[in-house]
């Protein structure tokens, strides 16, 4: 027992009165609790105590550390995190003093931006540091602006319009199949070779005999995947089995039945590239009339949309029984919650997080494209947002039914995907009454 905490108050409560345990705790393994809405949904859920057994931590030790990490605070009158991360961190993009800018852009997941920026911005100040002679010589400066996917990626499209190569990064991270296959955004710089991006050796959960994300043709790198899966709420099923698969979401059962997050372009349009893949232009029609509304996987797990209505023989304005949704959500359901985790036998459809390189300052990269695709990245993405990782050293701890449904290689070179995409959202949209 001490002054500041009990060890039975939750992670939550304790946080946030001492927000300055937030960097020790994600130190000790608890990397989700840099991200606001994780730390409010799954640190409520836990006591500290629990916590830190479920880390295998000696809770006297860490109790101790805690309380001196609260005290120094206390003495230096600051909290020790560092919340500019959690804004748009940008450093002098374009020309300045004639040196050359060699840019590092893109959006970052929500649940991984911080942790994964607090990793990136200690491995830059250290590269600066070591190659500061190296920079002057050639007269170049490393810049990064990588932003919150939340805020979407129109400022990326808008450089990619341009048509000149110039106007876009070195190094371009993002999800995203409109954005990276469109010809009339970054397609056409592939086809001109002036990107590309590559990987060798995959994780075994995306190269094995059934997927291969690695593409042949050596133009993309995919660094981790966001699986779509469904949320099904079990209360508004109404005697209607489980969907187990992708196929079951298609059944005329579902109509109006389903929610999926039309806000998420790059979730949204994984998920009907998929669908359209394996099951044609009915298939889609079908996901339409499934999909009535548009609804944030946040405000199903917390509650907004999971409550029965009064009458349960009323389907007016009922919330959705089954959400499509990323896996990370997933990870914010109360164990007595209603809400229930499917993972398709089928495969959660694979939304892919991409990575390209412009050639001709590759050189120049490198270091930073290896720090992307390392291991220490491949944690973060794993560990901190649930978003499995290709790196091979990476366990994502998924089992052997938790398999992925993947579009292919072949279909994304055999289509044309912006004017694909164009098509099969407007038949969706149709199909669920939106135009």
């Amino acid at each position: 027992m001490n002054k500041y905490f009990n060890m039975d108050e939750s992670v939550f409560d304790i946080t946030e009165r001492f927000p300055e345990t937030i960097r020790y705790l994600a130190e000790k393994g608890f990397t989700p609790l840099t991200n606001p809405l994780m730390r409010k949904i799954m640190g409520k859920k836990i006591s500290l105590e629990k916590a830190l057994l479920t880390k295998n931590l000696d809770i006297g030790l860490c109790e101790k550390e805690l309380i001196e990490v609260i005290e120094q605070n206390k003495n230096t009158g600051f909290a020790e995190i560092d919340l500019s991360l959690e804004k748009k961190n940008v450093q002098n993009t374009g020309y300045d003093d004639g040196k050359k800018n060699i840019r590092i852009e893109g959006v970052l997941p929500c649940p991984i931006r911080i942790p994964l920026l607090e990793a990136f911005k200690e491995f830059h100040s250290k590269y600066i540091e070591e190659n500061k002679d190296e920079l002057e010589k050639q007269n170049y400066k490393i810049s990064y602006d990588l932003r919150s996917a939340n805020l979407g990626i129109d400022w990326i499209i808008k450089e990619a319009q341009t048509g000149k190569k110039e106007n876009l990064p070195d190094i371009l991270l993002s999800a995203g199949f409109e954005l990276f296959f469109d010809k009339k955004l970054m397609g056409s710089f592939i086809e001109n070779k002036d990107f590309h991006c590559s990987i060798e050796k995959m994780n075994k959960d995306f190269c094995n005999d059934y997927i291969d994300l690695r593409d042949g043709k050596k133009n993309y790198a995919i660094i981790g995947v966001v699986p779509a899966v469904m949320i099904v709420n079990t209360e508004l099923l109404r005697g209607r089995k489980m969907p187990e698969t992708w196929a079951d979401l298609l059944l005329p059962e579902f109509e109006n039945s389903a929610a999926i997050p039309f806000s998420d372009l790059d979730l949204f349009n994984s998920v009907i590239l998929n669908i359209y893949s394996r099951f044609g232009d009915e298939g889609i029609k079908k996901l339409g009339r499934a999909c009535r509304t548009s609804l944030h996987p946040a405000q199903m797990v917390k509650g907004k949309a999971s409550l029965v209505l009064k009458n349960p023989k009323s389907v007016v304005n009922e919330p959705p029984a089954v959400n499509i949704s990323p896996y990370f959500f997933s990870k914010m359901i109360k164990e007595d919650s209603a809400l229930k985790t499917v993972w398709p036998k089928d495969g959660a459809i694979a939304a892919p997080i991409f990575m390209l390189v412009k050639k001709e300052n590759e050189a120049l990269t490198k270091a930073f494209a290896d720090f992307f695709l390392s291991e220490k990245t491949g944690r973060v993405f794993s560990e901190s947002g649930f978003f499995p990782s290709t790196n091979p050293d990476v366990d994502n701890r998924l089992g052997e039914d938790k398999k992925f449904s993947w579009v292919g290689w072949d279909f994304i070179y055999q289509n044309d995907i912006g004017s694909l995409l164009e098509k099969i959202k407007t038949d969706f949209e149709t199909a669920a009454g939106k135009i």
